[in-house]
């Protein structure tokens, strides 16, 4: 496997000076590479991820499309190249997960990815707009989680301190899963918001810790409609995200019951469904109907 990092010469230009500089130096980029996923065999999909936490990235995939719910789904995962598990499927394609099932688990046609999933697209391969709605497994309007509002605005930092390859690269995303106490129980990162969260779940499915109750993923960037399902799916309650949510992605979370946070920046933020999770002031937020409502402001 390679690294998540890779170093490359660029030319460094300053025009901030009269005269211009330019000078050459090395860089650290984040690495981006092809990961095959097969299951009991046979090719379910190709997707580019940074490297790391591959079987971790391959599990929460896994809960992300419906195929496993808990650990006992999966009865072995290996992590190995093109050359030696490369019988079926994906021949000299780079690294590759091999999963098999439980026995009487399988995986149906439409549930195999059509082509090569981008890092900017975890529903890449998709035949029909029926497909991207996967039936969840737990009912998260059940979790009467509280969280302040004053802790989640300290979250996105906490977040940022523990991107050890962010901090040399600049260039990766994050995702991180906060425990009922507001510990950080673990981050990924990954080119691909929908692989940092696929980490974090698959994260949670190998520690057989499925649903995540009580808890609260964020993520670096925005919210979009998978990443939501991605949440519903491992039973996260509320998803926060530093920038903005699709209107697909807040309708998915009033459908499900998911607190949607968005705009999470500095001291301030949007709450777009199940606001009464979020404790203002000792106090629960309301639905716009009620007494109190998420301020609808946002940059």
């Amino acid at each position: 496997m390679s690294g998540r990092t890779a170093r490359r010469r660029v030319l460094r230009v300053q025009v901030a000076d009269r005269p211009g500089r330019a000078s050459e130096r090395s860089d650290l980029l984040a690495a981006e590479e092809p990961l095959g996923i097969r299951v009991d065999g046979q090719a379910l999909t190709m997707t580019m991820r940074t490297p790391g936490d591959d079987l971790d990235l391959a599990a929460g995939f896994l809960v992300s499309e419906g195929i496993v719910r808990s650990s006992g789904d999966i009865s072995s995962m290996k992590l190995c190249d093109g050359t030696t598990c490369g019988h079926l499927g994906h021949e000299g394609m780079g690294n590759i997960v091999d999963v098999e099932l439980r026995p009487g688990l399988t995986v149906t046609p439409a549930a195999r990815r059509n082509f090569m999933t981008t890092s900017a697209c975890g529903v890449c391969g998709k035949a029909s707009t029926a497909e991207l709605f996967v039936a969840t497994s737990w009912d998260i309007n059940e979790d009467h989680v509280r969280i302040a509002a004053g802790w989640l605005t300290s979250a996105p930092q906490t977040l940022r301190d523990a991107q050890r390859v962010f901090a040399s690269t600049g260039g990766l995303h994050a995702a991180g899963v906060f425990g009922p106490a507001g510990e950080l129980l673990a981050v990924r990162e990954d080119v691909g918001r929908h692989n940092a969260v696929d980490k974090v779940v698959g994260w949670a499915l190998r520690q057989d810790s499925l649903p995540l109750r009580g808890c609260v993923l964020l993520v670096s960037g925005r919210a979009s409609f998978e990443l939501v399902q991605k949440a519903v799916l491992a039973g996260i309650p509320v998803l926060a995200a530093v920038s903005a949510p699709s209107s697909l992605a807040a309708d998915l979370a009033a459908e499900a019951g998911l607190t949607l946070v968005g705009f999470l920046r500095g001291s301030s933020m949007n709450v777009y469904t199940r606001a009464d999770r979020v404790l203002v002031d000792g106090q629960p937020g309301l639905t716009p109907a009620g007494r109190r409502s998420a301020d609808r402001g946002g940059s």
